[in-house]
């Protein structure tokens, strides 16, 4: 993870006589985007769009964003309005206001351009958009001073080919899932991993996370948490029929190739960052690798991924009864 240049010449940035006065912001064209749920979400919206107007910086929306139905931008004076495959082009910085899904659906209009993206969590764990919203205008300008952390994640690609012939392709920054649908019967598939035989695996599926995707469904489905400055692909089975069917976490360059066997009872799916699925036939193979682009995370400073497990994931939590009472430990000698 990379540290801006002014972080460590700027630590008390809220005692800085420039902080309420940014003259030289480290970013001047600010992208906005968020989704269509709660109401909270455009509220937060109008707060950071207010925040960028008042630092007269350039406002820019996508159309989608605008466009919500409970987003009020009466009281905002100065907003530019763009096609979202454009925010990514011509924005400095993209805030986007939602929970970690919004940043996964973000991610394919964004990673092209490398444009950093900061996340306002207004979601349940926030992994990925990890700013507080009641701290949002501050981290805001903590960012803008210079003083933040660059965090390059990287994606996956998946194509599903018949033959030379690819019927479909997609990206994920969190995982790639096949899984058997509604059906109840397990999927019966082969693995190759850059060419080499793996397994004939019976199970309900199989998830290829990325490292930042190790905290999503992977993690349900019994996969490790791997940090996300590893360059490693992890390969999690859903449900395997043998109980020695394990994960495994193969290099970050390899590729992975699914083939559906011939006695497979059930129509298998295929789905990237929970999209729609797609049916995988018989005779086409999925293939999965490393996408050439990486989303750019930004966040402010004080970040740890350390400390987002322990808060997310509620590793310090005890039980109520392995809780010590102070006065049992007190001895009195009187």
């Amino acid at each position: 993870m990379e540290n801006s240049a002014q972080s460590a010449r700027l630590p008390h940035l809220h005692e800085s006589e420039l902080f309420h006065a940014i003259k030289n912001p480290a970013f001047r064209r600010i992208g906005l985007m968020g989704r269509a749920g709660k109401r909270s979400v455009t509220q937060s919206l109008v707060q950071i769009a207010q925040t960028v107007n008042d630092m007269n910086l350039t406002l820019i929306m996508d159309v989608q964003t605008a466009n919500l139905p409970t987003l009020d931008l009466t009281d905002i004076e100065r907003v530019k309005i763009v096609k979202r495959g454009l925010i990514g082009e011509i924005c400095d910085l993209v805030i986007v206001v939602g929970g970690d899904g919004s940043i996964l659906h973000a991610a394919e209009a964004l990673a092209r351009y490398r444009v950093p993206v900061l996340g306002v969590n207004r979601g349940r764990l926030g992994f990925l958009a990890d700013v507080k919203p009641d701290e949002a205008a501050f981290k805001l300008r903590q960012v803008l001073m210079g003083d933040y952390q660059l965090d390059h994640r990287f994606l996956l690609t998946m194509e599903i080919r018949e033959g030379r012939k690819i019927i479909h392709e997609d990206m994920a920054l969190n995982d790639i899932v096949l899984h058997a649908g509604k059906s109840v019967h397990m999927i019966d598939f082969q693995m190759k991993i850059d060419g080499h035989d793996v397994y004939r695996q019976h199970s309900d599926g199989l998830i290829a996370a990325t490292p930042t995707g190790s905290t999503a469904y992977a993690l349900s489905g019994g996969g490790p948490i791997i940090h996300p400055s590893m360059d490693a692909i992890c390969l999690v089975p859903m449900h395997p029929h043998t109980l020695s069917s394990r994960p495994i976490v193969v290099s970050g360059n390899s590729e992975v190739c699914i083939r559906i066997h011939e006695d497979n009872r059930t129509q298998p799916m295929v789905s990237a960052d929970g999209k729609p699925s797609v049916p995988l036939e018989q005779e086409q193979r999925l293939h999965i690798r490393k996408h050439p682009d990486k989303l750019t995370l930004l966040h402010p400073p004080g970040f740890d991924f350390y400390e987002a497990c322990r808060t997310k994931l509620h590793w310090n939590v005890h039980a109520e009864e392995f809780s010590l009472d102070v006065d049992d430990d007190i001895i009195d000698d009187e």
